[in-house]
Protein backbone atom coordinates (compact mmCIF):
# COMPACT_ATOMS: atom_id res chain seq x y z
CA UNK A 1 0.00 0.00 0.00
CA UNK A 2 2.63 2.30 0.82
CA UNK A 3 4.34 1.65 -2.43
CA UNK A 4 1.02 2.27 -4.02
CA UNK A 5 0.73 6.00 -2.50
CA UNK A 6 4.28 6.36 -3.75
CA UNK A 7 4.60 5.32 -7.45
CA UNK A 8 1.12 5.89 -9.79
CA UNK A 9 0.42 3.33 -12.47
CA UNK A 10 -1.39 4.02 -15.52
CA UNK A 11 -2.16 1.53 -18.35
CA UNK A 12 -3.92 3.92 -21.27
CA UNK A 13 -4.12 2.04 -24.66
CA UNK A 14 -0.54 1.95 -25.71
CA UNK A 15 0.94 3.59 -23.07
CA UNK A 16 2.12 2.92 -19.65
CA UNK A 17 2.40 5.98 -17.03
CA UNK A 18 4.95 6.19 -14.07
CA UNK A 19 3.91 8.75 -11.69
CA UNK A 20 6.18 9.47 -8.23
CA UNK A 21 3.05 10.70 -6.09
CA UNK A 22 4.49 12.80 -3.19
CA UNK A 23 3.16 15.42 -3.63
CA UNK A 24 3.53 17.06 -0.23
CA UNK A 25 7.22 16.55 -1.04
CA UNK A 26 9.99 16.55 -3.26
CA UNK A 27 9.94 12.86 -4.76
CA UNK A 28 12.65 11.46 -3.03
CA UNK A 29 14.38 8.13 -4.85
CA UNK A 30 14.54 6.11 -1.61
CA UNK A 31 14.83 2.89 -0.93
CA UNK A 32 12.30 0.44 -2.27
CA UNK A 33 11.44 2.89 -5.53
CA UNK A 34 14.44 2.16 -7.44
CA UNK A 35 13.15 -1.88 -6.94
CA UNK A 36 9.38 -0.84 -7.66
CA UNK A 37 10.40 1.48 -10.47
CA UNK A 38 13.01 -1.62 -12.29
CA UNK A 39 10.15 -4.20 -11.80
CA UNK A 40 7.33 -2.37 -13.73
CA UNK A 41 9.97 -0.77 -16.40
CA UNK A 42 11.40 -4.70 -17.40
CA UNK A 43 6.90 -5.72 -17.29
CA UNK A 44 6.53 -3.63 -20.04
CA UNK A 45 9.39 -3.83 -21.58
CA UNK A 46 8.26 -8.07 -22.14
CA UNK A 47 4.73 -6.48 -22.70
CA UNK A 48 3.77 -6.35 -26.82
CA UNK A 49 0.65 -3.60 -25.69
CA UNK A 50 3.00 -1.26 -24.33
CA UNK A 51 4.24 0.98 -26.79
CA UNK A 52 5.58 3.98 -24.51
CA UNK A 53 6.65 4.69 -20.88
CA UNK A 54 5.82 8.45 -19.22
CA UNK A 55 7.43 8.61 -16.08
CA UNK A 56 6.85 12.15 -14.48
CA UNK A 57 6.38 13.52 -10.89
CA UNK A 58 3.37 14.58 -8.78
CA UNK A 59 3.57 17.72 -6.63
CA UNK A 60 6.48 19.99 -6.91
CA UNK A 61 9.49 17.39 -8.46
CA UNK A 62 9.80 14.40 -10.22
CA UNK A 63 13.08 13.75 -7.79
CA UNK A 64 15.26 15.43 -5.00
CA UNK A 65 17.58 12.43 -5.98
CA UNK A 66 18.71 9.78 -3.12
CA UNK A 67 17.32 9.63 0.23
CA UNK A 68 20.59 11.21 2.06
CA UNK A 69 18.52 11.09 5.81
CA UNK A 70 18.54 6.74 4.98
CA UNK A 71 22.59 7.58 4.20
CA UNK A 72 22.95 9.49 7.45
CA UNK A 73 20.85 7.04 9.48
CA UNK A 74 22.88 4.56 8.42
CA UNK A 75 26.17 5.74 8.92
CA UNK A 76 27.28 3.47 11.71
CA UNK A 77 26.53 -0.33 10.00
CA UNK A 78 28.01 1.89 7.19
CA UNK A 79 27.25 -1.02 4.93
CA UNK A 80 23.60 -1.07 5.78
CA UNK A 81 22.61 1.08 2.44
CA UNK A 82 24.70 -1.34 -0.10
CA UNK A 83 21.24 -3.13 -1.52
CA UNK A 84 19.28 0.53 -2.32
CA UNK A 85 22.62 1.54 -4.03
CA UNK A 86 22.87 -1.25 -6.25
CA UNK A 87 19.12 -1.16 -6.91
CA UNK A 88 19.66 2.26 -8.07
CA UNK A 89 22.62 1.73 -10.19
CA UNK A 90 20.53 -1.41 -11.81
CA UNK A 91 17.97 0.85 -12.93
CA UNK A 92 20.05 3.46 -14.04
CA UNK A 93 21.73 1.20 -16.58
CA UNK A 94 17.85 -0.39 -17.32
CA UNK A 95 17.10 3.02 -18.97
CA UNK A 96 20.43 3.82 -20.20
CA UNK A 97 19.85 0.18 -22.44
CA UNK A 98 15.62 0.21 -22.25
CA UNK A 99 14.40 -1.27 -25.28
CA UNK A 100 11.34 0.83 -25.67
CA UNK A 101 10.68 4.65 -26.17
CA UNK A 102 10.60 6.59 -22.99
CA UNK A 103 9.32 10.36 -22.10
CA UNK A 104 10.09 11.86 -18.78
CA UNK A 105 8.61 15.22 -18.13
CA UNK A 106 10.05 17.00 -15.75
CA UNK A 107 9.29 20.20 -13.52
CA UNK A 108 12.50 20.35 -11.11
CA UNK A 109 15.66 18.07 -11.22
CA UNK A 110 18.31 16.97 -8.46
CA UNK A 111 20.76 14.28 -8.05
CA UNK A 112 18.90 10.65 -9.01
CA UNK A 113 16.28 12.34 -11.20
CA UNK A 114 18.38 14.08 -13.02
CA UNK A 115 20.10 10.39 -13.28
CA UNK A 116 16.98 9.17 -15.04
CA UNK A 117 16.13 11.68 -17.04
CA UNK A 118 18.98 12.52 -18.74
CA UNK A 119 19.57 8.61 -21.09
CA UNK A 120 15.81 9.13 -21.70
CA UNK A 121 14.74 8.82 -25.51
CA UNK A 122 12.46 12.32 -24.62
CA UNK A 123 12.52 14.32 -21.83
CA UNK A 124 10.63 17.42 -21.25
CA UNK A 125 11.25 20.52 -19.15
CA UNK A 126 9.62 23.49 -18.27
CA UNK A 127 11.13 27.45 -17.18
CA UNK A 128 10.50 25.84 -13.70
CA UNK A 129 12.44 23.02 -14.80
CA UNK A 130 16.52 23.13 -13.64
CA UNK A 131 19.62 20.71 -13.57
CA UNK A 132 21.78 20.84 -10.39
CA UNK A 133 24.71 18.35 -9.80
CA UNK A 134 25.46 19.32 -5.87
CA UNK A 135 26.94 16.30 -4.88
CA UNK A 136 30.54 17.75 -3.70
CA UNK A 137 28.92 20.05 -1.51
CA UNK A 138 28.22 16.85 0.47
CA UNK A 139 31.33 15.19 0.49
CA UNK A 140 29.81 13.34 -2.38
CA UNK A 141 30.13 13.09 -6.20
CA UNK A 142 28.13 12.73 -8.92
CA UNK A 143 26.63 9.40 -9.65
CA UNK A 144 24.49 7.13 -11.35
CA UNK A 145 26.34 7.51 -14.54
CA UNK A 146 27.36 11.09 -14.46
CA UNK A 147 30.65 10.65 -15.13
CA UNK A 148 30.04 9.13 -18.24
CA UNK A 149 27.13 11.81 -19.03
CA UNK A 150 29.45 14.75 -17.84
CA UNK A 151 32.51 13.85 -19.27
CA UNK A 152 30.77 13.44 -22.94
CA UNK A 153 29.70 17.45 -22.85
CA UNK A 154 31.23 19.68 -24.93
CA UNK A 155 34.61 21.27 -23.89
CA UNK A 156 34.92 21.32 -20.30
CA UNK A 157 31.21 22.42 -19.41
CA UNK A 158 31.10 18.77 -17.34
CA UNK A 159 34.32 19.56 -15.46
CA UNK A 160 32.07 23.21 -14.41
CA UNK A 161 28.45 21.53 -13.52
CA UNK A 162 30.21 18.24 -11.37
CA UNK A 163 32.29 20.80 -9.44
CA UNK A 164 29.96 23.56 -8.51
CA UNK A 165 26.80 22.25 -8.37
CA UNK A 166 25.90 25.17 -11.18
CA UNK A 167 22.19 25.28 -12.04
CA UNK A 168 20.99 25.42 -15.48
CA UNK A 169 17.68 26.54 -15.90
CA UNK A 170 14.72 25.15 -17.99
CA UNK A 171 16.19 26.32 -21.71
CA UNK A 172 19.52 26.03 -20.45
CA UNK A 173 19.42 22.39 -20.15
CA UNK A 174 17.83 21.45 -23.21
CA UNK A 175 20.76 23.80 -24.85
CA UNK A 176 23.04 21.95 -22.91
CA UNK A 177 21.63 18.42 -24.52
CA UNK A 178 20.49 17.42 -20.80
CA UNK A 179 16.96 17.62 -22.05
CA UNK A 180 15.66 16.93 -25.69
CA UNK A 181 12.80 19.62 -25.33
CA UNK A 182 11.14 22.73 -23.95
CA UNK A 183 7.64 22.91 -23.29
CA UNK A 184 5.83 26.04 -21.49
CA UNK A 185 4.16 24.60 -17.87
CA UNK A 186 0.85 25.67 -19.51
CA UNK A 187 0.80 23.39 -21.99
CA UNK A 188 2.20 20.11 -20.40
CA UNK A 189 -1.66 18.74 -19.95
CA UNK A 190 -2.06 19.09 -24.06
CA UNK A 191 1.23 17.28 -24.31
CA UNK A 192 0.04 15.05 -21.83
CA UNK A 193 -3.03 14.23 -23.66
CA UNK A 194 -0.91 13.97 -27.11
CA UNK A 195 1.28 11.30 -25.79
CA UNK A 196 -2.12 9.15 -24.12
CA UNK A 197 -3.49 9.01 -27.54
CA UNK A 198 -0.75 8.13 -29.37
CA UNK A 199 -1.57 3.88 -30.54
CA UNK A 200 2.56 3.63 -31.57
CA UNK A 201 5.78 3.79 -30.25
CA UNK A 202 7.57 4.83 -33.49
CA UNK A 203 9.93 7.43 -32.47
CA UNK A 204 9.08 10.05 -34.85
CA UNK A 205 5.17 9.80 -33.69
CA UNK A 206 6.71 10.63 -30.39
CA UNK A 207 8.40 13.51 -31.78
CA UNK A 208 5.86 14.93 -33.72
CA UNK A 209 3.34 14.92 -30.55
CA UNK A 210 6.23 16.88 -28.30
CA UNK A 211 6.97 19.30 -31.13
CA UNK A 212 3.42 20.60 -31.17
CA UNK A 213 3.78 21.64 -28.14
CA UNK A 214 7.42 22.52 -27.63
CA UNK A 215 9.42 26.31 -28.54
CA UNK A 216 12.79 26.71 -29.42
CA UNK A 217 15.67 27.38 -27.15
CA UNK A 218 17.25 30.67 -27.32
CA UNK A 219 19.89 31.10 -24.60
CA UNK A 220 20.26 34.27 -23.22
CA UNK A 221 23.59 36.13 -23.80
CA UNK A 222 23.81 36.07 -19.79
CA UNK A 223 23.73 32.33 -19.66
CA UNK A 224 26.49 30.60 -18.36
CA UNK A 225 26.43 28.23 -21.70
CA UNK A 226 27.84 31.45 -23.69
CA UNK A 227 31.27 31.88 -21.15
CA UNK A 228 32.92 28.14 -22.78
CA UNK A 229 36.27 29.51 -23.56
CA UNK A 230 37.09 30.44 -19.83
CA UNK A 231 35.53 27.02 -18.78
CA UNK A 232 37.70 25.59 -21.27
CA UNK A 233 40.23 27.53 -20.01
CA UNK A 234 40.36 26.94 -16.15
CA UNK A 235 38.46 23.74 -16.06
CA UNK A 236 41.13 21.90 -17.99
CA UNK A 237 43.60 22.54 -16.20
CA UNK A 238 45.17 19.22 -14.17
CA UNK A 239 43.90 19.82 -10.74
CA UNK A 240 41.87 21.08 -8.50
CA UNK A 241 44.01 23.39 -7.38
CA UNK A 242 45.44 25.08 -10.92
CA UNK A 243 41.50 25.22 -11.46
CA UNK A 244 40.96 27.39 -8.68
CA UNK A 245 43.92 29.61 -9.51
CA UNK A 246 43.20 29.83 -13.26
CA UNK A 247 39.41 30.93 -11.66
CA UNK A 248 41.20 33.30 -9.67
CA UNK A 249 42.99 34.80 -11.94
CA UNK A 250 40.08 35.38 -14.57
CA UNK A 251 38.05 36.63 -11.86
CA UNK A 252 40.49 39.79 -11.62
CA UNK A 253 40.07 40.73 -15.16
CA UNK A 254 36.95 43.09 -15.56
CA UNK A 255 33.36 42.30 -16.91
CA UNK A 256 34.41 38.52 -15.10
CA UNK A 257 32.36 39.37 -11.96
CA UNK A 258 30.40 35.75 -12.52
CA UNK A 259 33.32 34.01 -11.52
CA UNK A 260 33.49 35.11 -8.17
CA UNK A 261 30.42 33.15 -6.84
CA UNK A 262 31.88 29.92 -8.69
CA UNK A 263 34.56 30.57 -6.71
CA UNK A 264 32.78 30.91 -3.87
CA UNK A 265 30.92 27.62 -4.61
CA UNK A 266 34.19 25.55 -4.90
CA UNK A 267 35.04 27.05 -1.80
CA UNK A 268 32.41 26.07 0.45
CA UNK A 269 32.28 21.79 -1.31
CA UNK A 270 33.96 19.00 0.35
CA UNK A 271 37.81 19.10 -0.80
CA UNK A 272 37.81 15.51 -1.25
CA UNK A 273 34.56 15.35 -2.65
CA UNK A 274 36.26 17.43 -5.25
CA UNK A 275 39.26 15.42 -5.93
CA UNK A 276 36.86 12.49 -5.94
CA UNK A 277 34.70 14.26 -8.80
CA UNK A 278 36.69 15.55 -11.17
CA UNK A 279 39.38 12.36 -11.10
CA UNK A 280 35.78 10.46 -11.97
CA UNK A 281 34.58 12.99 -14.76
CA UNK A 282 38.21 12.58 -16.46
CA UNK A 283 38.42 8.90 -16.53
CA UNK A 284 34.75 8.80 -17.31
CA UNK A 285 35.86 9.69 -20.59
CA UNK A 286 38.03 6.82 -21.09
CA UNK A 287 35.33 4.27 -20.18
CA UNK A 288 32.20 3.07 -21.35
CA UNK A 289 28.89 3.40 -19.36
CA UNK A 290 28.99 0.16 -17.48
CA UNK A 291 32.26 0.55 -16.62
CA UNK A 292 31.35 4.13 -15.61
CA UNK A 293 28.69 2.54 -13.28
CA UNK A 294 31.09 0.24 -11.69
CA UNK A 295 33.13 2.53 -10.97
CA UNK A 296 30.78 5.08 -9.60
CA UNK A 297 29.32 2.24 -7.26
CA UNK A 298 32.93 1.55 -6.05
CA UNK A 299 33.42 5.32 -5.15
CA UNK A 300 29.80 5.34 -3.50
CA UNK A 301 30.30 2.69 -1.75
CA UNK A 302 34.10 3.28 -0.19
CA UNK A 303 32.82 6.82 0.29
CA UNK A 304 29.92 5.66 2.29
CA UNK A 305 32.53 3.44 4.28
CA UNK A 306 34.51 6.68 5.20
CA UNK A 307 37.79 5.08 3.67
CA UNK A 308 39.26 8.89 4.21
CA UNK A 309 36.86 10.83 4.79
CA UNK A 310 33.43 10.88 6.58
CA UNK A 311 32.74 14.60 4.63
CA UNK A 312 30.05 12.61 3.84
CA UNK A 313 28.10 12.13 6.80
CA UNK A 314 28.98 15.66 7.70
CA UNK A 315 27.37 17.35 4.70
CA UNK A 316 24.35 15.63 5.09
CA UNK A 317 24.57 16.47 8.78
CA UNK A 318 24.97 20.12 7.76
CA UNK A 319 22.08 20.34 5.01
CA UNK A 320 19.61 18.11 6.10
CA UNK A 321 20.00 17.58 9.71
CA UNK A 322 21.34 20.41 12.23
CA UNK A 323 20.97 22.76 9.40
CA UNK A 324 23.65 24.89 9.70
CA UNK A 325 25.04 25.12 6.51
CA UNK A 326 28.81 24.80 8.06
CA UNK A 327 30.40 21.81 7.34
CA UNK A 328 33.52 20.88 8.70
CA UNK A 329 35.73 18.88 6.23
CA UNK A 330 38.68 16.77 7.14
CA UNK A 331 41.04 17.39 5.58
CA UNK A 332 40.08 20.72 5.60
CA UNK A 333 41.87 21.83 2.51
CA UNK A 334 42.60 20.72 -0.59
CA UNK A 335 46.21 21.02 -0.74
CA UNK A 336 45.75 18.13 2.43
CA UNK A 337 43.73 15.68 0.35
CA UNK A 338 46.59 13.88 -1.18
CA UNK A 339 46.54 11.13 -4.45
CA UNK A 340 47.30 8.28 -2.26
CA UNK A 341 44.63 8.75 -0.45
CA UNK A 342 41.95 9.63 -3.08
CA UNK A 343 43.69 5.85 -4.87
CA UNK A 344 42.25 4.40 -1.95
CA UNK A 345 38.62 5.48 -2.50
CA UNK A 346 38.90 4.27 -6.01
CA UNK A 347 40.44 0.90 -5.27
CA UNK A 348 38.13 -2.21 -6.18
CA UNK A 349 35.72 -3.69 -3.64
CA UNK A 350 35.41 -7.57 -2.46
CA UNK A 351 34.78 -9.21 -5.31
CA UNK A 352 30.85 -10.12 -4.14
CA UNK A 353 30.17 -6.65 -3.52
CA UNK A 354 30.85 -5.14 -6.99
CA UNK A 355 28.18 -3.85 -9.15
CA UNK A 356 27.44 -6.74 -11.28
CA UNK A 357 26.22 -5.81 -15.08
CA UNK A 358 26.39 -6.29 -18.25
CA UNK A 359 29.51 -4.96 -20.44
CA UNK A 360 27.07 -3.54 -23.45
CA UNK A 361 28.43 -1.27 -25.43
CA UNK A 362 25.68 0.29 -27.13
CA UNK A 363 23.55 3.06 -25.21
CA UNK A 364 20.87 5.58 -26.77
CA UNK A 365 22.76 8.82 -24.77
CA UNK A 366 25.96 8.25 -26.91
CA UNK A 367 26.37 11.49 -28.82
CA UNK A 368 22.81 13.15 -27.50
CA UNK A 369 24.45 16.01 -27.07
CA UNK A 370 25.68 16.43 -30.20
CA UNK A 371 21.52 17.73 -31.06
CA UNK A 372 22.05 20.85 -28.70
CA UNK A 373 21.87 24.23 -29.69
CA UNK A 374 24.92 24.73 -27.16
CA UNK A 375 26.93 22.28 -29.24
CA UNK A 376 25.85 23.53 -32.50
CA UNK A 377 27.32 27.65 -30.94
CA UNK A 378 30.43 26.25 -30.03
Amino acid sequence: NQIKRLLFLEEIGRVRVLTLNRSNRLNVISTKEPLVLGQKLEKFEKDDNAQLVIIKGAGRAFSAGGDLRMFYDGRKTRDSCVEVVYRMYWLCYHIHTYKKPQVQVVLLLLGGGESLMVPMNFSVVTEKSYFSTTETRLGYHPDCGFSYMLSRLPGRLGEYLGLTGAKLKGKEVVAAGLATHFVPSDKLVYLEKSLLSLRTGEEKAIRSAIQKFSTEVEIDERSILNKLSIINECFSKDSMEEIVKSLEFEASKVGNDWIIPVLGSLKRSSPTGLKITLRSIREGRLLTLSECLKQEFRLTINILRTIISGDIYEGIRAVTTDKDNSPKWYPPTLEKVKDEQLNLIFKPLEEHLELQIPDKQEFRWDGKYENSVYYQLN
